[in-house]
């Protein structure tokens, strides 16, 4: 799965639950200031990541993600290792 279609997945869910413009989803924007993120909101990212994408976000996860680029490009790791996995 690419990163386009990861995002093409991802960004719908995140301009209704966070109640965002889509315009302030870009790459290279800040995942944290965009989405205003608190503790409770991670709970809902993870979850929503969990169930569209099919694997279990480990606490710590997001520490080092800064923007929505890095947060796709977890996402296709994880996605892409899951589907490594299955294939072998």
């Amino acid at each position: 799965m690419t990163q386009i279609e990861i995002a093409e997945k991802i960004i719908p869910f995140l301009v209704e639950e966070f109640e965002i413009e889509r315009e302030l989803i870009s790459p290279e924007a800040n995942l944290r200031d965009t989405l205003q993120l608190d503790s409770l909101d991670y709970v809902d990212l993870v979850v929503v990541i969990e169930s569209n994408f099919g694997f279990k976000v480990k606490q710590g996860d997001f520490q080092n993600l800064a923007t929505f680029e890095d947060f796709y490009g977890y996402v296709q790791g994880k996605v892409n290792a899951q589907d490594e996995a299955s294939n072998n």
